[in-house]
């Protein structure tokens, strides 16, 4: 089970990358990438996966109060990053707020991933 959760722990951070590297490239013209939505639902996707193989891994002792915001959070992330790619899509402009919100948010996500006990 460890193989798979760090399988997972690792697409976890490519989905991270996905979004807050677009983020950062396009901080001078703020937009939202299409490939910033799908770092969004890999990252969902892969943190749902992990909560679900959290209780068998050994000696694992998760705070779900925590894994509860983090969630929160990715999800908000992606519902943004859905929004903005549709707007991209069709030509429309998005907002300055909407794309800081993809990116920022998506660190927030990682600094509380690192940073909270």
């Amino acid at each position: 089970m460890s193989i798979l959760f760090n399988i997972l722990v690792f697409l976890h951070i490519v989905g991270a990358a996905m979004i807050v590297g677009y983020w950062i490239a396009t901080l001078k013209e703020p937009t939202v990438h299409p490939r910033q939505r799908d770092g969004a639902f890999l990252q969902l996707l892969t943190g749902i996966a992990m909560m679900g193989v959290i209780p068998f891994l050994p000696d694992a002792d998760p705070n779900y109060f925590k894994l509860g915001v983090k969630f929160a959070i990715a999800v908000a992330v992606a519902v943004l990053a859905v929004i903005g790619s549709r707007k991209v899509k069709n030509g429309e402009a998005v907002s300055t707020g909407l794309a800081h919100g993809v990116g920022g948010l998506a660190l927030v996500n990682i600094a509380i991933a690192t940073l909270w006990n």
